[in-house]
């Protein structure tokens, strides 16, 4: 996660998304570099519109946290597997606008 944050952070602040980017601001959080996970982070968002894929899970995003709290509510003391099962759905949702960045 810290190398998507990375790139979002350069991206930004209007730098070129590059895997020695990347390196230094994981380096700069004191994270142990990774390189393979910076270069395969590089080649997923070659040709990806940042912009756009941000757009695309904001707008995932609401819907996500909206489900949380109604299957919440509806749960009750004797079913606490519902709430695993919300609680797996949203995750699976907030992915699904995730999985936007990588194209």
């Amino acid at each position: 996660m810290e190398y998507v944050y990375a790139a979002l952070l350069l991206h930004s602040a209007g730098q070129k998304v590059t895997e020695e980017g990347i390196n230094a601001v994981v380096k700069s959080a004191g994270v142990e570099v990774d390189a393979v996970r910076a270069k395969a982070l590089v080649a997923a968002l070659d040709g990806v519109n940042i912009e756009e894929a941000i757009a695309k899970a904001a707008f995932a995003a609401p819907a996500a946290a909206a489900a949380a709290p109604a299957a919440a509510a509806a749960a009750t003391a004797d079913a606490p597997v519902v709430d695993e099962k919300a609680k797996e759905k949203a995750e699976e949702s907030g992915m699904e606008g995730l999985g936007a960045l990588f194209g």
